[in-house]
């Protein structure tokens, strides 16, 4: 095939050839690069999205491109055996469809950035999760049928290669099926979104917050610095607590002190708390009561709850009741109590001898 290639042409038509594929090729670059210039300068000056769009897809052009038109266009000014000519069509045919892919891959993403970039600050991490997923998902489904689109091309009867693929498929899920599994959950994940990106989460003694989402696992930083890396099967098995969309926090907290504290002090003490909460902003109280009669004190409970969900604004609060308590007790000359025991000695008189 080749020497009938060799011998059928002459220098001049090989000389032809070559020259229309270079010539080809650099004016599809000038034109590539005038296009994206003269859309560049119109993006600059417009608010629309579509200038942008075809901007992102038209920067994906692979120099395969160039290269494949040219030499196709290059083999018409030579005389090529029947086989090869079929071999350069079905090539060119691939190049075209490579290069679809890329085109699309790109428009897809551009378009997932744009959709997924509108939308309240708040729900950026649901908003990053979903494109991370939809965007590898789509990839996947674009690159598959390019691969059999160009199978097609090149003769072979893609309807019967997948219909002989249907059993050896069942064997692959039984065998996968783990894999599948985490796939199945990171899809469930992002339609139901338990958790988003930047959620702080627990589940049984692991805590953290979701750095990232993907298709197996998932990324959790815990609060001593080291990245936790969970199966996304295994996490929703888990019972997960989502403290990021917790609106407000109840606190409930126990206060004691000394049995020998008079009775008219001990009514005086659930308003003293009282006032200790309501003076604190970002608070609702709830409740204050004499609860029990402990082993060494007298044991107080009282419930409020902070109005904002960040863990240093509840501690803030808690620590500006506690030292107001120690204060407002000092003025009123109530103790609190700490772990003591009192040893009665009961003596028995010595009768005389």
């Amino acid at each position: 095939m080749f020497q009938q290639l060799i011998s059928h042409n002459a220098l001049q038509d090989w000389s032809y050839a070559l020259l229309a594929a270079a010539a080809f090729m650099l004016l599809l670059f000038m034109l590539r690069k005038l296009v994206l210039r003269h859309l560049q300068r119109v993006a600059r000056n417009t608010d629309t999205v579509i200038d942008d769009f075809l901007i992102e897809v038209l920067s994906a052009t692979r120099v395969l491109l160039a290269s494949a038109m040219g030499l196709y266009l290059g083999s018409h000014f030579l005389t090529l055996p029947a086989a090869m000519e079929t071999l350069v069509n079905r090539a060119f045919g691939a190049a075209i469809l490579i290069q679809a892919g890329f085109w699309a891959t790109r428009g897809l993403i551009f378009w997932l950035r744009h959709h997924f970039s509108q939308g309240e600050q708040d729900d950026a991490g649901a908003r990053a999760m979903t494109l991370s997923l939809l965007s590898f998902l789509g990839r996947v489904v674009i690159w598959v049928l390019v691969l059999l689109m160009i199978m097609d091309n090149l003769g072979i009867n893609v309807t019967a290669l997948v219909a002989s693929l249907g059993i050896g498929g069942i064997a692959i899920a039984l065998a996968v099926q783990n894999i599948l599994g985490d796939l199945f959950a990171s899809l469930s994940i992002a339609i139901d979104k338990p958790f988003v990106i930047g959620d702080f989460i627990i589940l049984g003694e692991e805590m953290g917050t979701v750095e990232h989402v993907g298709l197996k696992t998932t990324r959790i930083r815990s609060l001593g610095g080291e990245q936790i890396i969970l199966s996304n099967n295994d996490l929703l098995k888990s019972r997960i607590r989502n403290y990021k969309r917790m609106q407000e926090r109840r606190i409930v907290f126990a206060v004691g002190v000394t049995y020998g504290t008079p009775a008219d002090k001990l009514e005086m003490i659930p308003k003293l708390i009282e006032q200790a909460v309501r003076t604190q902003t970002h608070t609702r109280f709830d409740r204050s009561h004499f609860k029990s009669l402990g082993a060494f004190s007298l044991d107080f409970e009282t419930v409020f709850y902070v109005l904002l969900p960040d863990y240093g604004v509840y501690m803030n609060v808690q620590q500006a009741i506690n030292l107001q308590l120690v204060r407002s007790f000092a003025a009123h000359g109530i103790e609190f109590a700490f772990p003591t025991q009192t040893l009665h000695l009961h003596s028995t008189p010595v009768a005389a001898a």
